[in-house]
């Protein structure tokens, strides 16, 4: 796999620069130079696969040619990174979820960060330096990312997130780990946290002081694993299809999700549209609906990991699509709800079929229910475990939502964070003299 650069075309990178390097000099993304096809009898070996392991060695193994990552090491890599499964439940015969949120810190973004702690252990075994990740968190990722990285030899974690805009529980996933894991609380938006990782990366000072990464979804390295979770969820409702067509609903925010969903389908995997769902933070479906892409100042809402303002992922969206409008809009229907609607749609979800959404998977669910149309089976994706919006849950369906284990060991650990403002300069300065 060769990787190139989304502002250069002609600055092409092998996997292990684009993932160390995670943005190129200039700040563009990296992207594969061709996205190759499943090999014929693939997908029916997809199909059969027993475990997520095994779709996900099926998938890398077509993905990642021409890496130097023999077979068996990639195999190791998977099984150590892939150690849960993605259910899919279903509500009614026409519409279903498949849940994400069955790894160590119960969200979605597990699959990418523990793929990704993995690959970069290969990539710097036996280095002579250590290598700094640094990642923005709008609620989820940090957590997932700290829990991948703790405790993994030659790498540090510096995690940013937005003061006041993340959940009780997801702050201490993030500032309760281990001594290479340290988090700074940003007096800012996620899009101010994001904006301060990649100026970070593009500053020859701190290049010189710092061999930096990044575990956001800039990083293809969260990409790839992404699109294991595609194909799963394709070989669990496969004898549900008949003549129907599958539709995907992916709750978004910075839009690595449903990139990783349309490489899936550009690898082969039969999806007939996406839903891109998203809170009123709804830039990329007013593109999708208008042809205009407006960034604008993200808003705080209660599906917090959705609030972003000028998500980093829009240019790869475009380049999966040829850069072109209609086919993106072809591809992908837009979808947004406010905080409201989603509430009153966890409602429903509840008193209809029994089933606990978080806000975010809700917002999945609406899309399906109002976009569905004759002829088609759709799957939401539910992205992160219920109780870790405990209280907007048990607010919204006035009960006491379970805390899964690994959450209720977090409550009364010591946190450890350090305030900072968005100034560039102060994050500098604390890179410079730690």
């Amino acid at each position: 796999m060769k990787l190139y650069n989304t502002r250069d075309r002609n600055h092409v990178v092998d996997l292990r620069e684009a993932v160390l390097r995670s943005l190129a000099p200039d700040g563009g993304l990296y992207m594969p130079t061709s996205i190759p096809l499943l090999q014929e009898g693939v997908l029916d070996e997809i199909v059969s696969a027993g475990t997520f392991a095994d779709v996900a060695m099926l998938v890398a193994s077509n993905l990642l040619r021409e890496t130097g990552i023999e077979n068996g090491e990639l195999r190791g890599i998977v099984d150590r990174a892939f150690t849960f499964d993605t259910p899919v439940v279903m509500h009614t015969d026409e519409i279903g979820t498949c849940e994400l949120w069955h790894g160590p810190s119960l969200a979605f973004k597990d699959f990418g960060a523990r793929f990704m702690a993995e690959l970069i252990g290969h990539f710097v075994k036996g280095a002579d330096h250590k290598v700094t990740v640094l990642v923005a968190t709008s609620g989820d990722t940090g957590g997932a990312v700290g829990a991948g990285f703790d405790g993994v030899d030659g790498i540090e974690v510096i995690i940013l997130y937005p003061k006041g805009r993340v959940s009780k529980l997801q702050e201490l996933q993030l500032t309760t780990l281990g001594d290479n894991i340290e988090a700074l609380e940003i007096d800012g938006s996620f899009d101010d946290c994001q904006a301060l990782v990649k100026r970070a990366f593009t500053d020859e000072r701190l290049g010189e002081q710092y061999h930096l990464s990044s575990a956001n979804s800039i990083n293809i390295a969260r990409l790839i694993p992404q699109s294991f979770y595609y194909f799963r969820l394709y070989s669990q409702v496969m004898d549900m299809l008949d003549d129907a067509e599958l539709v995907v609903s992916v709750p978004s925010g910075n839009f690595g999700n449903l990139c990783a969903g349309v490489m899936a389908q550009v690898m082969g995997l039969p999806i007939s549209r996406f839903i891109a769902a998203t809170n009123t933070n709804d830039v990329v479906p007013h593109y999708i609906r208008t042809g205009r892409y407006e960034p604008r100042e993200s808003v705080s809402t209660i599906s917090n990991a959705m609030d972003v303002g000028a998500p980093s992922n829009f240019p790869r969206l475009q380049l999966l699509h040829s850069s072109t409008w209609n086919n993106m809009r072809d591809n992908i229907t837009p979808y947004h709800l406010d905080d409201d609607a989603t509430r009153s749609t966890m409602q429903e979800v509840y008193e209809q079929y029994g089933y606990i959404c978080d806000p975010h998977g809700a917002i999945g669910y609406a899309a399906l229910r109002d976009t569905l149309q004759q002829h088609e089976l759709g799957i939401y994706l539910e992205t992160a475990h219920p109780a870790k919006f405990k209280e907007t849950v048990d607010e919204t369906l006035g009960m006491d939502t379970d805390i899964p284990q690994s959450l209720a060991d977090l409550i009364g650990k010591d946190s450890h964070k350090t305030s900072m403002s968005s100034t560039y300069t102060d994050l500098y300065d604390w890179l410079r003299d730690r």
